[in-house]
């Protein structure tokens, strides 16, 4: 989230999820996750989709859809490929961070990252990442076997300071690239950007998957990814990732104290999504107005029960801790994650995690 907003008194907060709960009871298995019969993007892509089971969730999810371009898969040079294959991988820097749309400075807190550990290879989990160009529709298109053009729903344009796009951001730093857009940034004809989470590394991507959230206010797509790598030991490890953002608010057609709920039904969507025994690290903003009491960081946490808050400092403006990283490790791995000292221009600090194998 890029907007000032201010922390609620914890009652009020209470009494909210309670009455939130109350009006929306029946919707409580509504976060529930499954493979739709035919993906969302070109299947060349080789993306695999997760999208909400539930009827109402797909027909607002489709006229977000409608408005964005196809996901960006970017390989990065052969030197780097070889590089990360050849070279053993005992650390690894795993970043998560709201960059508000190309305001972050990407390319400054890299380049600190490898001043600091040269030879440590770094994956880079973004938030509000965009892309503009003519691959983003510029009209509605038809979809459906009747023809059918579906009213396009889109976000009010939010201008970065850098407006720097993921994918020359990629290309610059040499790194690989998984970009999904979750929705338009503005009206068709006003802009030709779309805006969503991207995963950047040094080493090779694989195994991608798009996640789309339970609709609450705008469309949230969370990726995954797996990175490869051996050590100087000769033991090989895989290591998912995962990249998410929620809502920060429930739709104006919701009452506001829906809000947490709203949170909390996406956080479960997820959950469900990377449900599993594999190592996972997952990283983003959840938008948690309440910090570490708020409903969306319990139920994320329940699936991640051996992580541990090395640095607890709020990451927004100062006043909130909207973004978490959670890990599913190995007993014989190690991570830690702190805050950045630095914002590097954008309204979240990065969240820095150290993982050694």
């Amino acid at each position: 989230m890029n907007r000032s907003l201010r922390p609620i008194p914890r009652r009020l907060r209470e009494v909210s999820l309670v009455a939130a709960l109350t009006i929306v009871s029946g919707c409580a298995s509504g976060y529930r996750v499954v493979s739709p019969p035919a993906p969302f993007s070109n299947p060349s892509l080789g993306v695999a989709w997760l999208t909400p089971h539930e009827r109402s969730d797909a027909a607002a999810l489709s006229r977000w859809r409608a408005a964005v371009g196809q996901p960006v898969i970017a390989a990065s040079s052969q030197k780097r490929v070889e590089a990360g294959f050849s070279r053993p991988v005992d650390e690894l820097t795993v970043v998560s961070w709201n960059i508000a749309l190309g305001a972050g400075d990407v390319e400054a807190l890299f380049r600190r990252l490898q001043a600091d550990h040269p030879n440590r290879a770094i994956v880079l989990l973004l938030q509000e990442a965009f892309r503009g160009d003519d691959d983003v529709p510029g009209a509605t298109p038809s979809i459906g076997s009747t023809g059918a053009s579906p009213r396009l729903a889109f976000a009010r344009r939010i201008r970065g300071v850098m407006e720097r796009e993921v994918d020359d951001l990629a290309r610059s730093l040499d790194l690989s690239l998984y970009y999904v857009p979750s929705m338009r940034n503005g009206a068709p004809g006003a802009s030709n950007e779309d805006r969503g989470n991207a995963i950047l590394s040094t080493l090779p991507l694989d195994q991608l998957v798009a996640i789309e959230l339970p609709f609450e206010r705008q469309r949230r797509v969370a990726l995954a990814a797996n990175v490869r790598g051996t050590t100087s030991a000769g033991k090989p490890w895989t290591l998912r990732v995962a990249s998410a953002h929620l809502d920060n608010s429930s739709g104006a057609k919701k009452v506001w104290i829906g809000s947490e709920y709203a949170r909390m039904r996406q956080a479960r969507g997820l959950r469900d999504a990377l449900a599993g025994s594999e190592p996972l690290v997952l990283g983003g903003d959840f938008n948690t107005w309440f910090g570490f009491n708020d409903a969306a960081y319990r139920e994320t946490v329940r699936a991640f029960p051996k992580t541990r808050v090395t640095d607890g400092r709020r990451t927004f403006l100062g006043l909130m801790r909207l973004d978490h990283v959670f890990y599913r490790l190995p007993d014989d791995w190690r991570a830690e994650f702190r805050r950045g000292d630095s914002a590097y221009g954008s309204d979240h600090h990065p969240l820095i995690t150290s993982i050694r194998f």
